[in-house]
Protein backbone atom coordinates (compact mmCIF):
# COMPACT_ATOMS: atom_id res chain seq x y z
CA UNK A 1 0.00 0.00 0.00
CA UNK A 2 3.14 2.50 0.66
CA UNK A 3 3.51 2.57 -3.20
CA UNK A 4 0.00 3.42 -3.27
CA UNK A 5 0.19 6.41 -1.00
CA UNK A 6 3.28 7.79 -2.90
CA UNK A 7 1.32 7.63 -6.29
CA UNK A 8 -1.73 9.45 -5.21
CA UNK A 9 0.50 11.99 -3.23
CA UNK A 10 2.44 12.45 -6.41
CA UNK A 11 -0.61 13.49 -8.07
CA UNK A 12 -1.70 16.10 -5.39
CA UNK A 13 1.84 17.15 -5.94
CA UNK A 14 1.08 17.94 -9.85
CA UNK A 15 -1.55 19.69 -8.88
CA UNK A 16 0.07 22.13 -6.75
CA UNK A 17 2.92 22.53 -8.71
CA UNK A 18 0.26 23.95 -11.37
CA UNK A 19 -1.46 26.09 -8.88
CA UNK A 20 2.16 27.77 -8.00
CA UNK A 21 2.70 28.54 -11.63
CA UNK A 22 -0.45 30.27 -12.11
CA UNK A 23 -0.08 32.07 -8.12
CA UNK A 24 -3.22 30.29 -7.01
CA UNK A 25 -3.88 29.78 -3.51
CA UNK A 26 -5.60 26.52 -3.12
CA UNK A 27 -8.75 25.43 -0.55
CA UNK A 28 -5.92 22.41 1.08
CA UNK A 29 -8.95 20.53 3.13
CA UNK A 30 -10.82 19.76 -0.15
CA UNK A 31 -7.60 18.56 -1.82
CA UNK A 32 -7.03 16.24 1.52
CA UNK A 33 -10.52 14.64 1.27
CA UNK A 34 -9.95 13.67 -2.44
CA UNK A 35 -6.55 12.66 -1.35
CA UNK A 36 -7.92 9.95 0.83
CA UNK A 37 -10.60 9.10 -1.34
CA UNK A 38 -8.15 8.24 -4.04
CA UNK A 39 -6.54 6.18 -1.74
CA UNK A 40 -9.24 4.38 -0.07
CA UNK A 41 -10.79 3.59 -3.54
CA UNK A 42 -7.88 2.15 -5.16
CA UNK A 43 -6.37 0.41 -2.05
CA UNK A 44 -10.22 -1.59 -0.15
CA UNK A 45 -11.81 -2.04 -3.96
CA UNK A 46 -9.48 -1.80 -6.45
CA UNK A 47 -11.39 1.05 -7.76
CA UNK A 48 -9.79 4.28 -9.07
CA UNK A 49 -12.65 7.53 -8.29
CA UNK A 50 -9.79 9.99 -9.59
CA UNK A 51 -11.25 12.62 -7.98
CA UNK A 52 -8.27 15.09 -7.91
CA UNK A 53 -9.28 15.23 -11.56
CA UNK A 54 -12.57 13.89 -11.92
CA UNK A 55 -16.02 15.26 -10.65
CA UNK A 56 -17.68 12.34 -11.44
CA UNK A 57 -21.55 11.83 -9.74
CA UNK A 58 -20.28 8.86 -7.22
CA UNK A 59 -17.84 11.19 -5.37
CA UNK A 60 -20.06 13.88 -5.34
CA UNK A 61 -22.37 11.15 -3.57
CA UNK A 62 -19.94 10.38 -0.83
CA UNK A 63 -19.78 13.30 0.53
CA UNK A 64 -23.63 14.13 -0.13
CA UNK A 65 -24.38 10.97 2.48
CA UNK A 66 -21.24 11.43 4.85
CA UNK A 67 -22.76 15.28 5.40
CA UNK A 68 -26.03 13.04 5.94
CA UNK A 69 -24.73 11.01 8.33
CA UNK A 70 -23.08 13.68 10.30
CA UNK A 71 -26.42 15.71 10.31
CA UNK A 72 -28.32 12.50 11.50
CA UNK A 73 -25.77 11.72 14.35
CA UNK A 74 -26.68 14.85 15.73
CA UNK A 75 -30.62 14.99 15.14
CA UNK A 76 -33.03 15.56 17.79
CA UNK A 77 -35.36 13.62 16.22
CA UNK A 78 -35.08 11.35 13.51
CA UNK A 79 -36.52 12.75 10.85
CA UNK A 80 -35.56 10.79 8.05
CA UNK A 81 -37.69 8.31 9.32
CA UNK A 82 -40.91 10.70 8.59
CA UNK A 83 -43.00 9.01 6.22
CA UNK A 84 -44.77 11.80 3.86
CA UNK A 85 -41.10 13.97 4.98
CA UNK A 86 -38.62 11.80 3.40
CA UNK A 87 -40.50 11.36 -0.27
CA UNK A 88 -41.13 15.03 -0.66
CA UNK A 89 -37.89 16.38 1.29
CA UNK A 90 -35.72 17.81 -1.70
CA UNK A 91 -32.37 16.92 0.51
CA UNK A 92 -33.82 13.38 1.51
CA UNK A 93 -34.54 12.90 -2.01
CA UNK A 94 -31.05 13.96 -3.02
CA UNK A 95 -29.50 11.37 -0.25
CA UNK A 96 -31.48 8.45 -1.36
CA UNK A 97 -30.24 9.39 -5.08
CA UNK A 98 -26.95 8.93 -3.84
CA UNK A 99 -26.69 6.34 -1.33
CA UNK A 100 -28.35 4.32 -4.23
CA UNK A 101 -25.52 5.05 -6.64
CA UNK A 102 -23.20 4.37 -4.15
CA UNK A 103 -24.80 0.89 -3.54
CA UNK A 104 -24.91 -0.38 -7.02
CA UNK A 105 -21.17 0.73 -7.76
CA UNK A 106 -19.76 -1.13 -4.50
CA UNK A 107 -22.10 -4.49 -5.69
CA UNK A 108 -20.68 -4.11 -8.63
CA UNK A 109 -17.15 -4.21 -7.99
CA UNK A 110 -18.27 -6.60 -5.28
CA UNK A 111 -19.80 -9.03 -8.21
CA UNK A 112 -17.01 -8.27 -10.13
CA UNK A 113 -13.91 -8.77 -7.69
CA UNK A 114 -16.18 -12.39 -6.84
CA UNK A 115 -15.31 -13.20 -10.79
CA UNK A 116 -11.89 -12.51 -10.30
CA UNK A 117 -11.85 -14.60 -7.40
CA UNK A 118 -13.62 -17.85 -8.91
CA UNK A 119 -11.23 -17.56 -11.90
CA UNK A 120 -7.44 -17.37 -10.29
CA UNK A 121 -5.41 -20.43 -9.55
CA UNK A 122 -4.20 -18.78 -6.26
CA UNK A 123 -4.59 -20.21 -3.24
CA UNK A 124 -5.04 -18.54 -0.32
CA UNK A 125 -2.91 -18.60 2.45
CA UNK A 126 -0.11 -16.82 4.46
CA UNK A 127 1.08 -14.32 2.30
CA UNK A 128 -1.59 -14.37 -0.10
CA UNK A 129 -1.72 -11.15 -2.48
CA UNK A 130 -2.92 -11.07 -5.83
CA UNK A 131 -0.77 -8.98 -7.98
CA UNK A 132 -3.33 -8.04 -10.34
CA UNK A 133 -5.52 -6.20 -7.66
CA UNK A 134 -4.24 -6.17 -4.50
CA UNK A 135 -7.22 -4.87 -2.55
CA UNK A 136 -8.77 -5.06 1.04
CA UNK A 137 -12.10 -6.47 -1.30
CA UNK A 138 -10.00 -8.80 -2.73
CA UNK A 139 -8.42 -10.49 -0.07
CA UNK A 140 -11.77 -10.58 2.11
CA UNK A 141 -13.56 -12.34 -0.84
CA UNK A 142 -10.17 -14.61 -1.24
CA UNK A 143 -10.49 -16.01 2.07
CA UNK A 144 -13.73 -17.72 2.05
CA UNK A 145 -15.39 -15.71 5.18
CA UNK A 146 -18.76 -16.74 4.80
CA UNK A 147 -20.40 -13.35 5.00
CA UNK A 148 -23.71 -12.18 2.58
CA UNK A 149 -23.44 -9.38 0.29
CA UNK A 150 -25.16 -6.69 1.54
CA UNK A 151 -23.20 -7.21 4.99
CA UNK A 152 -19.63 -6.90 3.01
CA UNK A 153 -20.86 -4.02 0.97
CA UNK A 154 -21.96 -2.36 4.56
CA UNK A 155 -18.70 -2.84 6.33
CA UNK A 156 -16.93 -1.29 3.01
CA UNK A 157 -19.61 1.36 2.63
CA UNK A 158 -18.04 2.18 6.20
CA UNK A 159 -14.77 1.97 5.53
CA UNK A 160 -15.12 3.96 2.27
CA UNK A 161 -16.59 7.14 4.21
CA UNK A 162 -14.61 6.74 7.78
CA UNK A 163 -11.63 5.69 6.02
CA UNK A 164 -10.72 8.99 4.32
CA UNK A 165 -12.15 11.89 5.95
CA UNK A 166 -10.58 10.90 9.09
CA UNK A 167 -7.44 10.77 7.51
CA UNK A 168 -8.58 13.81 5.16
CA UNK A 169 -9.18 15.77 8.96
CA UNK A 170 -5.59 14.73 10.13
CA UNK A 171 -3.95 16.25 7.32
CA UNK A 172 -6.01 19.71 7.26
CA UNK A 173 -5.16 19.91 10.74
CA UNK A 174 -1.96 18.72 10.32
CA UNK A 175 -0.91 21.55 8.00
CA UNK A 176 -2.72 24.21 10.32
CA UNK A 177 -0.53 23.12 12.80
CA UNK A 178 2.73 23.43 10.98
CA UNK A 179 1.86 26.78 9.05
CA UNK A 180 2.08 28.38 12.82
CA UNK A 181 5.33 26.50 13.95
CA UNK A 182 8.36 27.08 10.68
CA UNK A 183 10.75 25.68 13.18
CA UNK A 184 8.75 22.28 13.11
CA UNK A 185 8.65 22.64 9.64
CA UNK A 186 12.64 22.95 9.03
CA UNK A 187 13.05 20.16 11.19
CA UNK A 188 10.48 17.75 9.12
CA UNK A 189 12.06 18.94 6.10
CA UNK A 190 15.21 18.12 6.97
CA UNK A 191 14.12 14.18 8.28
CA UNK A 192 12.23 14.40 4.68
CA UNK A 193 15.61 15.05 2.79
CA UNK A 194 17.76 12.92 4.29
CA UNK A 195 15.24 9.82 4.29
CA UNK A 196 13.62 10.06 0.75
CA UNK A 197 15.66 11.92 -1.04
CA UNK A 198 13.57 12.39 -4.20
CA UNK A 199 11.90 9.12 -4.51
CA UNK A 200 8.13 7.85 -3.35
CA UNK A 201 8.54 6.63 0.57
CA UNK A 202 9.35 2.84 0.95
CA UNK A 203 7.81 0.91 3.87
CA UNK A 204 11.41 0.93 5.47
CA UNK A 205 11.20 4.44 4.89
CA UNK A 206 8.16 4.40 7.22
CA UNK A 207 10.53 3.27 10.22
CA UNK A 208 12.92 6.09 9.55
CA UNK A 209 10.72 9.08 9.07
CA UNK A 210 10.87 8.95 13.10
CA UNK A 211 9.68 12.78 13.30
CA UNK A 212 6.89 12.87 10.33
CA UNK A 213 5.37 10.34 12.87
CA UNK A 214 5.49 12.67 15.65
CA UNK A 215 4.36 15.61 13.94
CA UNK A 216 0.81 13.14 12.83
CA UNK A 217 0.87 12.05 16.29
CA UNK A 218 1.06 15.53 17.58
CA UNK A 219 -1.74 16.86 15.53
CA UNK A 220 -4.09 14.01 16.55
CA UNK A 221 -3.89 14.92 20.14
CA UNK A 222 -4.76 18.39 19.33
CA UNK A 223 -7.29 17.47 16.78
CA UNK A 224 -8.40 13.86 17.51
CA UNK A 225 -10.68 12.03 14.73
CA UNK A 226 -12.87 11.48 15.60
CA UNK A 227 -13.36 13.65 18.66
CA UNK A 228 -15.30 11.25 20.44
CA UNK A 229 -15.79 7.71 20.94
CA UNK A 230 -19.08 5.88 21.81
CA UNK A 231 -19.51 2.89 23.99
CA UNK A 232 -22.33 0.89 24.82
CA UNK A 233 -22.09 -0.93 28.14
CA UNK A 234 -22.84 -5.00 27.50
CA UNK A 235 -23.86 -5.27 31.58
CA UNK A 236 -24.63 -3.66 34.24
CA UNK A 237 -21.35 -1.49 35.87
CA UNK A 238 -20.14 1.29 37.65
CA UNK A 239 -18.09 3.90 36.30
CA UNK A 240 -16.49 5.86 38.80
CA UNK A 241 -19.40 6.29 41.29
CA UNK A 242 -21.79 6.49 38.44
CA UNK A 243 -24.44 3.27 37.64
CA UNK A 244 -24.12 2.31 34.13
CA UNK A 245 -27.37 0.59 33.20
CA UNK A 246 -26.68 -2.65 30.46
CA UNK A 247 -27.32 -1.06 27.40
CA UNK A 248 -26.46 2.47 28.25
CA UNK A 249 -24.06 4.25 25.33
CA UNK A 250 -21.17 5.63 26.95
CA UNK A 251 -19.41 9.08 25.03
CA UNK A 252 -15.59 9.68 25.67
CA UNK A 253 -14.38 12.98 24.86
CA UNK A 254 -11.15 12.38 23.48
CA UNK A 255 -11.06 15.88 22.84
CA UNK A 256 -10.90 16.25 26.29
CA UNK A 257 -8.92 13.15 27.63
CA UNK A 258 -5.81 14.62 24.98
CA UNK A 259 -5.88 18.33 26.11
CA UNK A 260 -5.92 17.89 30.09
CA UNK A 261 -3.79 19.57 31.75
CA UNK A 262 -3.68 16.22 34.27
CA UNK A 263 -2.26 14.38 31.69
CA UNK A 264 0.08 17.06 29.51
CA UNK A 265 2.19 19.60 29.86
CA UNK A 266 1.82 22.24 27.64
CA UNK A 267 -1.30 20.27 26.73
CA UNK A 268 -3.05 22.93 24.06
CA UNK A 269 0.54 23.56 21.75
CA UNK A 270 1.63 21.94 19.33
CA UNK A 271 5.62 20.15 20.58
CA UNK A 272 5.97 16.91 17.88
CA UNK A 273 8.96 16.79 20.66
CA UNK A 274 7.31 15.51 23.70
CA UNK A 275 7.42 12.15 22.01
CA UNK A 276 11.04 11.14 21.82
CA UNK A 277 12.50 9.86 18.49
CA UNK A 278 14.08 6.75 19.96
CA UNK A 279 10.86 5.89 21.51
CA UNK A 280 7.90 3.38 21.06
CA UNK A 281 5.31 5.06 18.83
CA UNK A 282 2.90 5.87 21.24
CA UNK A 283 -0.26 4.60 19.13
CA UNK A 284 1.09 1.13 20.21
CA UNK A 285 2.32 1.98 23.83
CA UNK A 286 -0.02 3.84 25.43
CA UNK A 287 -1.03 1.65 28.48
CA UNK A 288 -3.02 4.39 30.54
CA UNK A 289 -5.55 5.64 27.74
CA UNK A 290 -4.44 9.05 28.09
CA UNK A 291 -3.82 8.91 24.35
CA UNK A 292 -6.60 7.29 22.14
CA UNK A 293 -6.32 8.72 18.65
CA UNK A 294 -7.67 5.37 17.49
CA UNK A 295 -9.71 4.19 20.40
CA UNK A 296 -8.01 1.54 22.56
CA UNK A 297 -8.41 -2.43 24.41
CA UNK A 298 -10.02 -4.86 21.83
CA UNK A 299 -12.10 -1.89 20.11
CA UNK A 300 -9.49 -0.21 18.73
CA UNK A 301 -9.15 1.07 15.00
CA UNK A 302 -8.26 -1.90 12.33
CA UNK A 303 -6.94 0.95 10.46
CA UNK A 304 -4.53 2.47 12.88
CA UNK A 305 -1.74 1.71 11.16
CA UNK A 306 -2.98 1.90 7.34
CA UNK A 307 -4.17 4.96 8.30
CA UNK A 308 -0.79 6.57 10.36
CA UNK A 309 1.79 5.31 7.29
CA UNK A 310 -1.01 7.01 4.27
CA UNK A 311 -0.43 10.30 6.55
CA UNK A 312 2.96 10.12 7.11
CA UNK A 313 3.55 9.73 3.49
CA UNK A 314 1.41 12.57 2.00
CA UNK A 315 3.01 14.83 4.65
CA UNK A 316 6.45 13.75 3.57
CA UNK A 317 5.95 13.76 -0.05
CA UNK A 318 4.28 17.46 0.19
CA UNK A 319 6.67 19.26 2.90
CA UNK A 320 9.31 17.58 0.60
CA UNK A 321 8.27 19.75 -2.93
CA UNK A 322 6.27 23.02 -1.48
CA UNK A 323 6.40 25.57 1.31
CA UNK A 324 2.81 26.05 2.86
CA UNK A 325 1.29 29.26 4.27
CA UNK A 326 -1.52 30.85 4.88
CA UNK A 327 -3.32 32.54 1.93
CA UNK A 328 -3.38 36.67 2.83
CA UNK A 329 -7.10 37.69 3.09
CA UNK A 330 -8.01 33.61 4.48
CA UNK A 331 -10.90 33.59 6.36
CA UNK A 332 -10.01 32.63 10.21
CA UNK A 333 -9.76 29.01 11.06
CA UNK A 334 -12.93 27.57 13.39
CA UNK A 335 -13.69 24.10 13.68
CA UNK A 336 -17.17 22.58 12.69
CA UNK A 337 -17.56 19.06 14.36
CA UNK A 338 -19.26 16.20 12.99
CA UNK A 339 -18.32 12.81 12.76
CA UNK A 340 -14.42 14.37 12.45
CA UNK A 341 -13.54 17.78 13.20
CA UNK A 342 -13.24 19.81 9.79
CA UNK A 343 -13.05 23.75 9.26
CA UNK A 344 -15.82 26.11 8.79
CA UNK A 345 -15.18 27.28 5.56
CA UNK A 346 -12.09 25.69 4.49
CA UNK A 347 -7.85 26.15 4.95
CA UNK A 348 -6.96 28.09 1.89
CA UNK A 349 -3.74 27.90 1.43
CA UNK A 350 -0.67 29.68 -0.86
CA UNK A 351 1.79 26.64 -1.94
CA UNK A 352 5.52 27.69 -3.54
CA UNK A 353 7.81 25.60 -4.84
CA UNK A 354 10.57 24.88 -1.76
CA UNK A 355 13.54 26.20 -2.86
CA UNK A 356 16.50 23.48 -0.83
CA UNK A 357 19.52 25.38 0.84
CA UNK A 358 22.26 25.14 -1.41
CA UNK A 359 24.62 22.92 -0.36
CA UNK A 360 27.81 24.61 0.99
CA UNK A 361 31.76 23.57 0.21
CA UNK A 362 33.19 22.01 3.02
CA UNK A 363 36.41 24.02 4.75
CA UNK A 364 38.69 20.80 3.22
CA UNK A 365 37.66 22.54 -0.44
CA UNK A 366 39.91 25.05 -1.95
CA UNK A 367 36.88 27.33 -2.05
CA UNK A 368 37.00 27.94 1.87
CA UNK A 369 40.47 27.69 3.21
CA UNK A 370 41.43 29.77 5.86
CA UNK A 371 43.92 32.19 3.91
CA UNK A 372 43.54 35.51 2.63
CA UNK A 373 42.67 34.23 -0.83
CA UNK A 374 39.37 32.87 0.21
CA UNK A 375 38.30 36.28 2.05
CA UNK A 376 38.16 33.93 5.30
CA UNK A 377 40.42 35.09 8.21
CA UNK A 378 41.18 32.70 10.97
CA UNK A 379 40.74 36.05 13.53
CA UNK A 380 36.84 36.63 11.72
CA UNK A 381 34.29 36.31 14.28
CA UNK A 382 32.13 34.66 12.52
CA UNK A 383 34.60 31.58 12.28
CA UNK A 384 34.67 29.40 15.73
CA UNK A 385 37.43 28.65 17.48
CA UNK A 386 37.56 24.62 16.02
CA UNK A 387 38.14 26.54 12.12
CA UNK A 388 34.30 25.81 10.78
CA UNK A 389 32.37 28.87 9.13
CA UNK A 390 28.80 29.82 11.41
CA UNK A 391 25.91 29.20 9.66
CA UNK A 392 25.00 33.27 9.69
CA UNK A 393 28.14 33.92 7.77
CA UNK A 394 27.24 30.78 5.43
Amino acid sequence: MINLFGQASDRLCQKLDAAATDGEDVEMESLFSRLTLDIIGKAVFNYDFDSLTNDAGIVEAVYTVLREAEDRSTAPIPFWEIPIWKDISPKQKKVSAALKLINDTLDNLIDRCKRMVDEEELQFGEGYMNEQDPSILHFLLASGDDVSSKQLRDDLMTLLIAGHETSAAVLTWTFYLLSKEPWVVSKLQDEVDSVLGDRFPTIEDMKKLKYATRVINESLRLYPQPPVLIRRSIEDDVLGQYPIKRGEDIFISVWNLHRSRSHWENADKFIPERWPLDGPNPNETNQNFSYLPFGGGPRKCVGDMFASYETVAALAMLVRRFDFQMAVGAPEVNMTTGATIHTTEGLKMTVTRRVKPPIMPTLETPALKLDSSAGVSENDPLVSQTGEVSSAHS
